[in-house]
């Protein structure tokens, strides 16, 4: 019987290596079967006791990205996501553009009247009968979480504005909410208050099924961070201009010329930014 080798987590914990997983992360890319394979076997030939997550993240990720730039990008989305700082206003801009795409009338950045006090509110979204009063909670490591303090201080901001809406004319009929968006993950006691009083909840992997990797897979909104064919300072000046998305870039390739990049780099460039754009 193979001897089970221990990784160590971002979050500090041990658990066994489980090959499923590095498998299925590598199918949810669309990398192919036997790239699949080849990644498999190299990472096991260089596992030992002790090794981290974000050493076999690195090892597989050098292999994507020598034979498949497309999927190399769509494997790095959670570190992409980490890399839309510092300010986390470019997470504010994904969220409210991946809500937009979903049917919602969508705000970024708006000050809002409460029953006590005003409050700056990262995103608005209505739709039909549901208002939403979204704040995004970025970080730029994994191992950071949302404890349950966020949600508390949340349902706070949200039941002062929730007062204030009730009085306004049209609402009568609507369902107001608060929630809170996160590029990370939320502790068990954030889960179970958020549930508690009714708080939308969104981190990278809950809900389960629907979290942001999902939205963001089928949406195709991959954050331009994504990229593999730009450097850091590069997708900086996009990020600075207010342009997050892959698909931004794609709808509107004259960014690359305003950013100084050589158009004998434009074909890969958008060529990578048109792929990401595609549905799964």
């Amino acid at each position: 019987m193979k001897q089970s080798i221990n990784i160590i987590k971002y979050s500090g914990d041990v658990v066994a290596f489980d090959v499923d997983k590095l498998i299925n992360s590598l199918r949810r890319v669309q990398a192919s079967e036997a790239l699949i394979q080849q990644i498999v076997e190299q990472v096991e030939s260089q596992l030992y006791d002790g090794i981290t997550t974000k050493q076999i993240y690195k090892m597989a990720f050098k292999m994507l990205k020598g034979k498949s730039r497309v999927s190399a990008s769509k494997y790095k989305l959670k570190k992409a996501l980490m890399e839309l700082g510092p300010s986390g206003f470019p997470f504010e801009k994904l969220v409210g553009k991946l809500l937009a795409h979903e049917g919602f009338e969508t705000k970024v950045g708006v000050i809002v009247q409460g029953n006590c006090v005003q409050h700056e509110v990262d995103v608005i979204a209505q739709k039909d009968n549901y208002h939403y009063m979204i704040e995004c909670k970025y970080h730029s490591d994994q191992g950071r979480f949302c404890n349950v303090k966020i949600p508390l201080y949340i349902h706070s901001r949200f039941l002062d504005v929730e007062k204030q809406w009730e009085h306004q004319k049209g609402h009568e009929a609507k369902l107001h909410k608060g929630g809170v968006y996160t590029n990370t993950r939320f502790t068990m006691d954030a889960i179970q208050y958020g549930k508690c009083v009714g708080l939308l909840l969104t981190s990278w992997d809950y809900p389960m099924g629907n979290g942001l990797k999902d939205r963001i897979d089928k949406s195709g909104f991959h954050p331009l961070t994504a990229l593999t064919t730009m450097t850091k300072s590069e997708k900086t000046k996009l990020l600075d201009k207010g342009i997050v998305l892959c698909k931004e870039l794609h709808e509107k390739p004259t960014l690359l010329n305003q950013i100084g990049i050589d158009k004998t780099r434009h074909k890969n460039i958008l060529e990578d930014s048109e792929a990401l754009c595609k549905n799964n």
